[in-house]
């Protein structure tokens, strides 16, 4: 378990590390960054995932399924949003599904948390919930990131997966994506990218999320304007903090 600054979540659960750079939201990525400042510090999982390459670090695309951490959640007292795989994607095309099976065996073990997994694969995560015929859980959130127009299919994919809650992140938002269909999704998050290579977020896409949201009946959580000092540029939007949860629809 790691407590996290994340606004929307508690706590940040990895029984995988490791991922591989699929789209334009990937560019930046917060997760390739910390992979490999702690392989400097000697965490041995997290050793070989990332390289160097024009002067950051890049994912090399290896991926670890992480055995020590899988019982960890049931162990946990109190009930927690839990972020799965803050390191890596769950729905990697390398992550097997066997092992994907065994994250949802503890999940529904340990129902007391609430598990939010978002991915870049929608497609996959689909799949395999409807072939592995997972169950249903109500405590677990699934949900995929979109960034840009490009990758706008992955709400239609999304809408694919049998699941309690479906969200979106659009985060990092990188341009408008006001022609985002939100229908069957509870919950939309919306940000900028952090990070010394921050690219920049304009207040008209963030007010057009907020207007497919009212439409679809959707939570709207904006967690930051982002930057280079995303402390600085904070996260009020019109003047105030939107912090919306979805609602259980079972």
């Amino acid at each position: 378990m790691a407590d996290t600054k994340i606004e929307w979540t508690d706590t940040t659960w990895n029984p995988v590390v490791g991922c591989t750079i699929v789209s334009a939201g990937c560019t930046n990525c917060y997760a390739m960054r910390m992979a490999a400042r702690l392989e400097a510090m000697g965490i041995a999982k997290y050793q070989g995932l990332t390289r160097k390459s024009g002067g950051r670090a890049v994912w090399t695309g290896r991926v670890q399924c992480n055995e020590a951490a899988l019982d960890a959640p049931r162990h946990w007292r109190g009930r927690r949003l839990v972020f799965v795989n803050s390191m890596s994607d769950l729905f990697h095309e390398d992550v097997p599904q066997e092992f994907i099976v065994r994250v949802w065996t503890i999940m529904k073990e340990a129902s007391h948390h609430t598990f939010q997994i978002l991915t870049k694969r929608p497609a996959r995560m689909a799949e395999i919930l409807i072939s592995s015929e997972l169950p249903v859980l109500p405590n677990v959130w699934l949900g995929t990131s979109v960034e840009c127009p490009d990758v706008l299919i992955r709400l239609d994919e999304l809408r694919r997966v049998p699941a309690s809650i479906r969200f979106v992140s659009f985060e990092p938002l990188l341009s408008s994506v006001r022609e985002a269909n939100l229908d069957n999704i509870h919950w939309a998050i919306v940000g900028g990218e952090s990070g010394p290579r921050a690219r920049a977020i304009e207040e008209t896409w963030v007010e057009e999320i907020e207007g497919l949201c009212r439409a679809s009946d959707a939570a709207f959580f904006f967690k930051q304007w982002g930057g280079p000092n995303k402390r600085k540029t904070g996260r009020q939007f019109r003047g105030r903090t939107w912090d919306e949860m979805p609602v259980l629809r079972m």
